[in-house]
């Protein structure tokens, strides 16, 4: 739903059918699920809880979510069909927040919530809950039913987190806005067992981007106390190169019985990656940089590279390359940068601005090679192209900076952390 369009009352998304890009059915929305979050700030809208065709429950995230209307949800295509298992963070809007009793803030009357409305917000990757529909006094089949109307999610007590509250709950709303490394560095922290209770209540994409920031040791600590299937479904939300390093530390049964867990193609990138050596551009480089043919437009990458969840080193240049257009087996042509995008009008066709004078990088490059040419070139990621001439990957400067700094240096305190670090 593009931003500024109307909002929807959740109780008109009940049993609408689910459709993925082609038009078949998914299944039916049986419930959406929210996180609360401290105060009154509105709930993040995490995804929806589907009813597929063999009655199986799953979940469908948000991010996978193309079209919302009162009639009908699209998909992107891409979905987990592991059964739906509610965390202690999330909340059912349909099963736990209608039909509740809150109050109003300005006038302390009891209300009944009978709906609530969700929007998406600008950045087109969040949506929010943000309108609460209520009725005045208690009504009933024998009562008089009060007036209805409609406030604002900050008009109403009785929803959010209590700031004094206990539990993981209160710990991840407090440090809902930190940033990745920045969690990673309060869970390390921790005691074992506290830090398993958070990474249990944390949804995948944020335990997977926080895993990717923690020590070796800590990474396989909470991966080993969690549920395979779970585990499995990290390891994929993780980037594939951080997934292969992490599975390497593993005994070999484990290993394989997560990889066998995992979706196939995700699961054959992570096995491509471990076949290199740790310490060469094949170890270290992702499987997913941007990708783009040669007929593509300068709109059409200037698009790819505002994807909210690319890093600024990923998204800060194009690799062109004949179809078909992904690792490993496009054949690569050259690179378009960011900066130049920008200074070429939207219909020019990325194959006449790339800089096909920088040569790639062999998988088996060293670290010492990786970083001369970084610093040679001014360069934040290099492509990795093998001996046919087919990009394999990019190797990005966080990548090679994290094997050239010491092995404890996620454990050290720097700074903006020393009050964040203690605030537990």
């Amino acid at each position: 739903m593009p931003a500024g369009a109307p909002r929807i009352f959740v109780s008109h998304l009940a049993g609408v059918a689910v459709f993925d890009p082609n038009g078949d059915q998914v299944g039916r929305v049986r419930d959406l699920v929210a996180m609360l979050r401290v105060g009154r700030r509105p709930p993040r809208l995490l995804g929806m809880v589907v009813e597929v065709l063999s009655r199986r429950h799953i979940f469908l995230p948000m991010t996978r979510v193309t079209g919302v209307s009162s009639g009908q949800v699209i998909t992107t295509g891409v979905v987990n069909m592991r059964r739906f298992e509610q965390r202690p963070t999330e909340r059912l809007v349909l099963g736990e927040l209608l039909d509740r009793r809150v109050k109003l803030v300005e006038t302390g009357d009891e209300v009944t919530v009978l709906d609530v409305a969700i929007h998406q917000l600008q950045s087109r990757r969040d949506w929010e809950i943000d309108k609460v529909f209520v009725r005045r006094g208690k009504g009933g089949v024998l009562g008089r039913r009060g007036e209805t109307l409609t406030v604002e999610w900050s008009a109403v007590t009785g929803f959010s987190l209590q700031e004094e509250g206990q539990g993981a709950e209160s710990l991840l709303a407090t440090f809902e806005q930190l940033r990745a490394a920045d969690l990673a560095h309060v869970l390390h922290n921790l005691s074992p067992k506290r830090r398993a209770e958070v990474a249990a209540a944390l949804h995948d994409d944020r335990l997977a981007d926080v895993l990717e920031e923690l020590p070796e040791d800590d990474q396989v600590e909470i991966l080993g106390k969690l549920k395979d299937e779970r585990a499995a479904d990290v390891l994929e939300a993780m980037d594939p190169d951080d997934a292969a390093d992490l599975l390497s530390e593993l005994p070999e049964e484990d290993k394989e019985r997560l990889l066998t867990l995992m979706r196939p193609d995700e699961a054959a990138d992570v096995r491509r990656l471990m076949s290199y050596e740790e310490r060469t551009a094949g170890g270290l480089m992702t499987t997913e940089p941007i990708v783009m043919r040669p007929d593509a437009t300068v709109a059409d990458a200037l698009a790819r590279v505002r994807q909210h969840e690319l890093s600024p080193a990923l998204a800060a240049q194009v690799y062109v390359c004949r179809p078909p257009d992904e690792t490993p087996t496009g054949k690569y042509l050259g690179t378009a940068h960011f900066q130049r995008l920008l200074r070429e009008p939207p219909f020019t066709l990325v194959s006449s601005v790339v800089d096909n004078d920088l040569p790639p990088l062999a998988p088996d490059a060293s670290l010492p090679a990786m970083t001369s040419y970084l610093a040679a070139y001014n360069l934040v990621a290099v492509p990795i192209v093998d001996e046919s001439g087919s990009l394999l990957g990019a190797v990005t400067v966080d990548d090679v900076l994290d094997h050239l700094l010491p092995e404890d240096w996620r454990e050290a305190d720097f700074p903006g952390m020393e009050g964040a670090a203690h605030a537990h």
